[in-house]
């Protein structure tokens, strides 16, 4: 068994990503054609040998029932431990709204007092990463540390992590401050909002916020103990995207098409997880032309597809072209149809003659509604 449970906590700001979120949280959004965002912190979790793992949401549920459903494609569908799902009923969502986190916390503390886990590792899942906790645990420790966070160096990414968490760590890495990034400095320590810690200390932590009634988020509760307790940081340095915002959702999706981007975060030895869906091979028309694209099974290809990401069950019909664009799960581009940096929900299809054309800072989303 092993010595930690997981937690990914999918309450997330959703005011910079809206058309995205209608339907889902950000952790059920589309990735890279056929995964969703919570893919990778729930495969980083398996791969690190975690089985025992929750997940917590507050609202907008059916899509992450749906993707879940029993956790098997993670190996999670098990008698003892596997996956758990704790969703708060509409009823108490204002409380959860007004309150904070900590009532979802508070909705799970019986649940992690019945875990045999020495370890929590805790993370949101708008991180897009392939990382070892195993090495995360061992740095845990060595440093005898009460609480350890997940961070990374950034250089020349101001715009990138906006509204993120920031570190301050001091020559021995223990961390001293934490902050937030405004967008104005260049080089600064984000954090990947991934926190491990020991359950029983955990447990205290939320008890301690329940009974005395002035801290509303988890994240309060640990920015408390900066110099109290011995909280250090660990330093991840592999590839980092968040995906907070459309403008950061559509960023991370066009680094996908990178080979390096690809290879780093589809490790074959650390690989990532997704609900599997038994779909045809994508067929392509003699009049298609298609280039630098991730294309998904089950596609009808007759048009021009450039620099962009089909999910599955896409048709672009003859004559229709799209480039730097991001099509979710069974979309119809019509022919003579013309799109160019757009994100096009679940569903939507476009009609013949139509253009749609939005810029890589300002892509136009259409959603299902249209």
């Amino acid at each position: 068994m092993s010595e930690m449970m997981g937690i990914i906590n999918l309450s997330a700001s959703t005011e910079k990503i809206k058309q995205l979120t209608e339907k889902r949280s950000i952790g059920t959004i589309n990735v890279a054609g056929r995964y969703k965002v919570i893919d990778f912190v729930l495969s980083n979790m398996v791969n690190s040998g975690i089985t025992n793992v929750t997940i917590s949401t507050i609202e907008r549920a059916r899509s992450l029932y749906n993707h879940m459903g029993s956790g098997k494609y993670w190996d999670l569908d098990r008698k003892k431990d596997g996956l758990s799902i704790f969703y708060n009923e509409e009823s108490n969502l204002d409380v959860v709204k007004k309150r904070g986190d900590i009532e979802i916390f508070k909705s799970m503390l019986n649940h992690i007092k019945r875990s045999n886990n020495k370890y929590v590792l805790m993370s949101r899942s708008y991180m897009i990463c392939n990382v070892d906790y195993k090495e995360m645990l061992k740095f845990h420790k060595e440093k005898d540390a009460d609480i350890t966070i997940l961070y990374k160096s950034m250089n020349n990414h101001v715009k990138r992590f906006v509204d993120c968490d920031t570190v301050s760590l001091d020559a021995n890495s223990k961390i001293v401050s934490m902050g937030k990034n405004l967008g104005k400095k260049i080089n600064y320590n984000i954090s990947l909002e991934m926190y491990l810690l020991k359950r029983e200390l955990l447990i205290k932590l939320i008890e301690d916020a329940i009974h005395i009634g002035e801290v509303n988020y988890f994240k309060q509760s640990l920015l408390d103990q900066v110099g109290k307790l011995n909280v250090y940081g660990y330093q991840y340095r592999g590839y980092l995207a968040c995906i907070n915002s459309t403008k950061n959702y559509y960023r991370t999706s066009m680094d996908f098409l990178d080979i390096d981007v690809q290879s780093e975060l589809f490790n074959i030895e650390k690989p990532i997880y997704t609900k599997v869906e038994d779909s045809p091979p994508t067929f392509y028309g003699n009049d298609s032309y298609t280039t630098n694209s991730l294309i998904s099974s089950g596609c009808i290809v007759e048009g021009v597809v450039e620099n962009s990401i089909l999910a599955r069950g896409v048709h672009i019909k003859k004559g229709a072209i799209v480039r730097n664009s991001i099509i979710m799960k069974d979309v119809t581009v019509n022919d003579t149809a013309s799109i160019n940096y757009a994100v096009l929900e679940n569903g939507v299809e476009v009609e013949r003659k139509q253009t749609l054309c939005g810029d890589k800072d300002h892509p136009f989303v259409i959603s299902n509604n249209y």
